[in-house]
C-alpha cells in the first residue's frame, strides 16, 4: 500500500538526483573550473552532493504532500461539499467586495493572487462536486499539471544554475536574489543574449516528455485514495524525513574542502539561495577588485584627521544641546523641487523652507532603497555588497548618529508611520539603542487615512509633534529620526488636501501631499516652546527611480537636502560634490560637538574635507570624484566614466554627460581609492570594527 503511494515522490526524487548528477559533472568539466581533482576529490564530491541533493528534494516535498493528502471523495458528498463550495464562495466575495482586507493589507499584487486562487478552487470544486463522473478524469488532468509543475522547476532550475555557474563559477549567491529584484533588467539582459525561444521551447518539451513519463507511471494511484489513517502516517513519515533533512543539511552543507570549485560544485543551489536570501551579503573579497589591506586602509584614512578609524573631533567652541529633528523623506529625487529644476511646483513649502536653509545642491544618496538611506544617515559609512547592514543579522551595537547623541543625554527616537518591522527597521533601530513609535503606537482616533505602508504623513506629522512635547517636558534634549511613507505606490491619502485627487494614485500626488504634510508639520512646531532650539534636517532616503543608461546613473541618485534652524543657521547654498555620509557628521560640526567618531563620512566644514559621493545597488559600487565616475563590480570588473556637465541655464551641474573610459585610460589613482573605501568598509564591517 504504502510503497505504492509513494510512486510520485520516488520517480521525481530519482529524476531530481539524475539532473543535480549531470549537472555536477558538467560543472566538474567545465573550462571555468580551473582546478585539478584527483579520483577522491570527485568521489567526494559526488557523494556529499547525493546526500545534499536528497535532502533537498525531501524539503520540497510538502507541497505535493498536502496535494495528495487533500484528495478525497468524502468531502464531495453531501452536505459537506456545499458547506465547502459556500465557504469558498463566501471567501471571494470578502477577497473581491471588502476594501481592506487582509489580503489587501500585503500590498502589490497579493489580493489578486489569492483571488484568481480561490475562484479556481471554485471553478474546479463545483465540477468534480456536479459531475462525479468527470471527477476521475478532472482529478488526473490536474495530478498532470502538478507533476508538470514540479518538473519544470526541476529543469528550469538546472538551467538556471548553469548560466549562473557559467558567469560566476559558483553555485546561488546574493546576485540571485538580486536577479529577482531587479526582474526587469535581469530579463532584458536574458533576451539580449541568450537565444530564449529555442531555450525555453526545449525546457517545455523536456518538461513534458518527462511529466508524461512519471505520470503513466504513477497515475493509477489515484484511483484507491488512502483512508485518514493512512494519510496520518504517510505525514508522519514524511515529517520524520523532514526533520531528518533538515539536520542533515545543517552538517552537509558546513563540509569544507581545499579550494571554492570543490565547495560549490558538490553543494546544492536551493540552500545557498536560502542562505544568501537571509543573510543579504556579498563577499566583497570575494567578487571584487582587492589591494593590500593595509595599503586600503592608508590610502581611506588619509582624508580624516587624525589618518586612523576611531578619531576624537573636538571644537573650538562650546557645545550647543540643540533639539534636533531628523527627517527623511520617501523617494523624493532633486528633480522634485523648484531649487533643482522642477517647474510643476508640486513642492511649494519645501522650496520655501530651501530659501531659509542650509541647502546642499550637490548631494547624492547611497543607494536606491530606504534602508540604504537610512543606514548612510545612521550609521554614515559607504554602502556594502549585498543588503543594507540594516537587514542583516549583526545590526545591532553600531556606531550610530543616535549613540553620539544618547552620549550627551539626548532622548533617542525612530519615528515611522507603518509597522517598523518591515525592512527590519524595529530590530536595528531598538537594538541600537533608539526608542520606536509606529503605527503600533496610535489611537484609532488618531488615524484618518492609512494604507497597507502606513498611516498618513499628517497623522504622524501630528504624532511627531505630541512625542516631541513630551521629550521637552522632561528637560532633556531630544534627538527624533522621523521617516515618512505618503510618497509611495500605490500614492494614496486623504481627500481634500492637495489639488490632485487623493485616489489617483500619481507619484506627483504622492510627492505633493507629502509636501503638504510637512507644512502642517512646520506650522504645529512653530507653536511649540521647543522649536526655537531646535534643528531640523530635511533629506531624501534616495530617488524614485534607479534606472538609467549605465549600471549607476548619477541623476538617479541626486536628492535635495538642507538643514534649518532659524536664528542659527545662516541660509546659504553649499555646492560642492558630498554625500549622504556627510550630513550628519557636518551637522555634529555645526553642534560643536566633541565625541569620539567611527564615522566614515566627513563634515563638509572641515578643512580635509574632500569633494565626493558615493552610490551604490546591491551589486555595482561607485565613486563620484574629480569629474570621475568609477565603478567596481562582481566579477573584478572595473569601469570608469568621465563627467561632463551639459549646458542648462539653471543649474549646469546637474546635466551630466557621460564618457566612458576603456581599461587602458582610466585613472588608476581613482580607481585604487574607489577599492580602498569599499574594500576598507566591508573589512571594518565584518570584522565589527565599526560596533560601538
Amino acid at each position: 500500500m504504502y510503497p505504492k503511494k509513494l510512486k510520485p515522490f520516488f520517480y521525481l526524487g530519482v529524476f531530481y538526483i539524475i539532473i543535480s548528477l549531470i549537472s555536477r559533472v558538467i560543472f566538474l568539466l567545465h573550462p571555468i573550473t580551473t582546478v585539478h581533482l584527483g579520483f577522491m576529490d570527485i568521489l567526494k564530491v559526488l557523494s556529499v552532493g547525493f546526500v545534499n541533493d536528497f535532502f533537498v528534494f525531501i524539503l520540497t516535498c510538502p507541497f505535493l504532500v498536502l496535494y495528495l493528502l487533500f484528495l478525497s471523495n468524502s468531502k464531495y458528498q453531501k452536505p459537506y461539499g456545499f458547506v465547502i463550495l459556500g465557504i469558498l464562495l463566501l471567501l471571494f466575495i470578502y477577497i473581491l467586495l471588502i476594501p481592506n482586507n487582509i489580503f489587501k493589507q500585503y500590498g502589490g499584487s497579493v489580493a489578486e493572487i489569492a483571488l484568481v486562487f480561490v475562484g479556481l478552487k471554485i471553478i474546479f470544486f463545483g465540477f468534480m462536486f456536479f459531475w462525479p463522473e468527470k471527477r476521475i478524469k478532472m482529478r488526473n488532468t490536474l495530478y498532470f499539471i502538478t507533476l508538470f509543475l514540479y518538473v519544470l522547476l526541476i529543469v528550469f532550475n538546472a538551467v538556471s544554475e548553469y548560466f549562473f555557474y557559467n558567469e560566476f563559477g559558483l553555485r546561488y549567491n546574493f546576485i540571485a536574489v538580486d536577479y529577482l529584484i531587479y526582474t526587469n533588467e535581469v530579463i532584458g539582459n536574458i533576451m539580449e543574449s541568450y537565444p530564449v525561444i529555442p531555450l525555453f521551447t526545449s525546457i517545455i518539451i523536456t518538461t513534458a516528455l518527462i511529466t508524461f513519463y512519471i505520470y503513466t507511471k504513477t497515475k493509477q494511484e489515484l484511483l484507491h485514495l488512502p483512508d485518514i489513517k493512512q494519510k496520518i502516517l504517510l505525514l508522519g513519515l514524511f515529517m520524520i524525513l523532514m526533520g531528518t533533512s533538515l539536520l542533515g543539511l545543517s552538517f552537509t552543507t558546513k563540509i569544507k574542502s581545499c579550494n571554492v570549485f570543490e565547495e560549490e560544485i558538490q553543494a546544492n543551489g536551493i540552500p545557498k539561495f536560502y542562505w544568501a536570501f537571509t543573510h543579504n551579503e556579498l563577499d566583497y573579497f570575494q567578487f571584487y577588485p582587492v589591494i593590500s589591506q593595509k595599503a586600503a586602509e592608508k590610502q581611506f584614512l588619509q582624508q580624516f584627521s587624525p589618518s586612523a578609524l576611531k578619531r576624537e573631533i573636538t571644537a573650538d567652541q562650546p557645545e550647543l544641546k540643540k533639539n534636533v529633528v531628523l527627517i527623511s523623506v520617501e523617494s523624493l529625487s532633486a528633480d522634485y523641487l523648484e531649487h533643482y529644476g522642477n517647474s510643476e511646483k508640486i513642492t511649494p513649502f519645501l522650496d520655501s523652507l530651501a530659501d531659509r536653509s542650509l541647502l546642499f545642491t550637490n548631494l547624492y544618496a547611497t543607494g536606491n532603497r530606504t534602508v540604504s538611506g537610512l543606514e548612510a544617515l545612521t550609521l554614515c559609512i559607504p554602502p556594502t555588497a549585498g543588503e543594507s547592514i540594516i537587514k542583516r543579522e549583526d545590526n545591532k551595537k553600531k556606531f550610530t548618529t543616535g549613540g553620539i547623541f544618547k552620549s550627551k543625554g539626548y532622548d533617542v527616537k525612530f519615528l515611522y508611520g507603518g509597522y517598523s518591522y518591515f525592512d527590519n527597521m524595529q530590530d536595528f533601530y531598538a537594538g541600537n539603542g533608539y526608542g520606536i513609535v509606529d503605527r503600533n503606537n496610535f489611537k484609532p482616533e488618531e488615524i484618518s487615512f492609512a494604507n497597507v505602508w502606513g498611516v498618513a504623513d499628517e497623522d504622524m506629522a501630528k504624532k511627531a509633534i505630541r512625542t516631541m512635547n513630551a521629550e521637552a517636558k522632561s528637560g532633556k534634549p531630544f534627538f527624533n529620526h522621523w521617516m515618512t511613507v505618503s510618497n509611495h505606490r500605490p500614492f494614496t491619502y486623504p481627500e481634500g488636501r492637495i489639488d490632485i485627487p487623493g485616489d489617483a494614485k500619481s507619484r506627483e500626488g504622492g510627492v505633493k501631499y507629502t509636501d503638504y504634510s510637512l507644512r502642517k508639520f512646520f506650522e504645529m512646531a512653530k507653536k511649540q516652546d521647543w522649536y526655537k532650539n531646535t534643528v531640523f534636517i530635511i533629506i531624501a532616503d534616495h530617488c524614485a527611480s534607479s534606472a538609467g543608461d549605465i549600471e549607476l546613473p548619477m541623476d538617479k541618485y541626486r536628492i535635495p537636502a538642507f538643514i534649518l534652524s532659524e536664528g542659527f543657521i545662516k541660509p546659504q547654498k553649499f555646492t560642492k560634490l558630498m554625500s549622504q555620509i556627510d550630513v550628519m557628521p557636518t551637522l555634529f560640526g555645526l553642534l560643536k560637538f566633541n565625541y569620539h567618531s567611527k564615522f566614515l563620512g566627513q563634515d563638509v566644514f572641515s578643512k580635509k574635507f574632500q569633494p565626493k559621493a558615493y552610490i551604490a545597488t546591491y551589486e555595482d559600487l561607485g565613486l563620484i570624484k574629480d569629474n570621475y565616475l568609477t565603478v567596481i563590480s562582481p566579477l573584478k570588473k572595473i569601469k570608469q566614466y568621465s563627467l561632463s556637465p551639459e549646458p542648462s541655464k539653471l543649474s549646469p551641474e546637474f546635466n551630466i554627460h557621460y564618457d566612458e573610459k576603456y581599461l587602458k585610460k582610466q585613472n588608476q589613482n581613482l580607481v585604487n581609492e574607489t577599492i580602498s573605501a569599499y574594500q576598507s568598509t566591508s573589512h571594518w564591517v565584518k570584522n565589527h570594527a565599526l560596533n560601538q
